[in-house]
């Protein structure tokens, strides 16, 4: 074995392909780089993957994915196949459509309501684009699974989803068709080896390693299950400063949820606080909002209280009405969480009916109509209160929870939980006299403990080992594979443009051949780039016939981890320029036996 193999197999990264790699001339490709961005083009990731040629717009949220995109999207759809199969799951691809009555007894197309696409074909069935696949797959294994010898089982499918987003925006982040991992997991029992909470464990391993290799830095976060359901689940945040998502985070204990599941740590709160003022009615037309109230009254936000009106999700519906601080938000998955059913904001007409006055609700409508009263504790910190006189266009001051309310007090009808929205500087729930604290992420990875919401819904049960009939356990575990891509560059980027990670980057190296036309720049760098596509390395070669500068700024922009760069002086000189896209400095003159050993050296520091 030569020096220079044992050098390059030392400080061999592991992604690099076992057999050789790819090598790609520019003029032979479509990679059509712009010095402009779209006008609606505000997010990092929009900006470059639009200016380097990755994507191009066909229609609102819908987009071509372009050479060097789609190289990227195989390399992270590979990690998360290697990374699934590892854990003990098997690949299938199910339909994109999917007929409408799959949703009749999960009720999800209601849940979905406006982001659900759905068409009729030319004989009247109503179909659905999947955008994900739950009664799809649990429909198929109402067939297969007959036996609870076939446990646990757990299926995959890398597959286009669509969802009808009302707003499209930031490029791949948000779109309406977009391409997703999606799992399911199968089992009759919760614990052992067999079990969900086995499985559970194994996926969010599985997605650690793949995040970890893809070069993302990223936090599993607890989170809110939303439209898919289940008792248990967690996000995979990438970690940059302009996620959409706001990520609230302990640092004592490690802590870390989204802002929808956060908790909050023991607030004191009574109902015992004495009255300060009578109560007083206030005249507050056309008013925009509880600011502009609490401007009128002279009170701050935060001094008065704000009341939701919510129905609960079930077969005879009760009233619920959720009341918090004016500063802070209602959480509906803590409402839920309160009362022990799902909730929905309450239709107005049907709130109206029953006696609600919209805008202008207060925790004495209780008085009047039945319901299900829930306050947040920060909403019981003082002895007078702002809030709605249950009048249009009248607010009251001088409210008293112990004076105003003491009979539903006395009765115990009033529920004291935790239902807003926690936030920056809130007390830690899992470290006493710490505070949470706030950082920005992009969701890239959800997975859920379904339980049995499915199974039992659609019919999925099988006879257990004593012969009994059970209803099957379920798992769920989503990645957004476009959608990382996407995560990457808002994570990985400068002025001039993208900086992969070399995991998921297009191509490993490019050589930019200057004078391209001069005697030998060519065949040297075919010569460089063969060598370099021995060790595994995929190589990209600039073979346009372009100004220096130019070719420069475009290798900045599609953001390449390693360039060399070839021209007749280099040549002359038996060396060769070399430049990391992560380094800020200019590029550095080396010998030319030393450009694998470098490009390898550079590559391993991603790995």
């Amino acid at each position: 074995m030569s020096t220079l193999n044992t050098q390059s197999d030392s400080i061999r990264p592991s992604y690099l392909n076992a057999a050789a790699g790819c090598v790609q001339l520019w003029s032979q490709t479509l990679i059509p780089t712009t010095r402009e961005a779209p006008g609606d083009a505000k997010t990092p990731s929009h900006i470059f993957l639009t200016r380097a040629g990755y994507v191009r717009q066909v229609g609102a949220g819908i987009y071509n994915y372009l050479p060097l995109a789609w190289r990227s999207l195989k390399k992270i759809s590979e990690i998360v196949r290697q990374e699934m199969d590892a854990a003990g799951a098997s690949e299938m691809l199910m339909p994109a459509m999917m007929p409408i009555e799959l949703y009749k007894d999960t009720k999800r197309d209601v849940d979905y309501g406006d982001l659900l696409f759905t068409f009729e074909d030319r004989h009247g069935r109503r179909t659905a684009l999947g955008p994900t696949h739950e009664e799809v797959i649990t429909d198929l294994m109402c067939g297969a699974l007959t036996s609870y010898k076939q446990f646990p089982l757990n299926l995959y499918q890398i597959q286009t989803k669509f969802r009808d987003e009302a707003r499209p925006r930031a490029g791949l982040l948000r779109c309406r068709e977009f391409i997703m991992k999606d799992a399911y997991s199968f089992h009759m029992e919760l614990e052992g080896q067999a079990g969900l909470n086995a499985a559970y464990d194994k996926m969010y391993q599985a997605y650690t390693n793949i995040f970890t290799r893809c070069g993302l830095d990223f936090s599993a976060v607890e989170a809110d299950a939303g439209p898919i359901g289940g008792s248990a689940s967690h996000e995979f945040m990438v970690n940059c400063e302009s996620g959409e998502d706001t990520i609230l985070v302990c640092p004592q204990s490690g802590y870390a949820a989204n802002v929808e599941k956060a908790e909050i740590g023991t607030r004191p709160h009574s109902f015992d606080l004495a009255p300060s003022a009578e109560i007083a009615k206030h005249h507050t037309p056309n008013m925009p909002g509880i600011d502009g109230v609490a401007e009128h009254l002279g009170l701050q936000a935060s001094g008065m209280l704000k009341s939701i009106v919510f129905q609960t999700i079930e077969e005879t519906p009760r009233w619920v009405v959720a009341v918090v601080r004016g500063d802070h938000d209602v959480n509906e998955a803590k409402v839920r969480d309160a009362v022990g059913v799902s909730v929905e904001l309450a239709p107005e007409k049907q709130a109206i009916e029953a006696g609600f006055i919209i805008g202008y609700v207060s925790p004495k409508t209780i008085d009047t109509i039945k319901q299900v009263l829930v306050v947040d504790p920060d909403a019981l910190g003082a002895n007078s209160w702002g809030t709605g006189a249950d009048e249009k266009d009248h607010h009251i001051t001088g409210f008293n929870w112990s004076r105003d309310m003491a009979t539903h007090i006395a009765s115990n009808s009033i529920k004291v939980a935790d239902i807003r929205n926690a936030q920056a500087g809130d007390p830690s729930p899992r470290a006493d006299g710490a505070f949470l604290e706030e950082r920005r992420g992009i969701e890239v990875g959800h997975i859920f403990k379904l339980g049995t919401k499915y199974s039992q819904a659609m019919g999925l049960s099988v006879l257990d080992k004593n012969q009994k009939k059970q209803d099957v356990i379920m798992g769920c575990y989503g990645i957004g594979v476009s959608r990382t891509l996407s995560a990457c560059i808002e994570m990985s980027h400068d002025d001039n443009g993208i900086i992969w990670p070399a995991a998921i980057a297009p191509y490993h190296v490019q050589i930019i051949a200057l004078k391209p036309k001069a005697e030998g720049v060519m065949e040297e760098a075919h010569t460089l780039a063969k060598e370099l596509s021995v060790q595994g390395i995929d190589v990209l070669i600039d073979d346009r016939d372009d100004r220096p500068g130019s070719k420069f700024k475009d290798a900045d922009l599609v953001g390449i981890p390693v360039r060399f760069i070839i021209s007749p002086k280099t040549i002359e000189a038996e060396s060769i320029e070399f430049k990391a896209r992560s380094d800020a400095d200019r590029a550095q003159l080396i010998p030319r036996d030393q450009a694998i050993v470098s490009a390898m050296s550079s590559l391993a520091k991603n790995d």
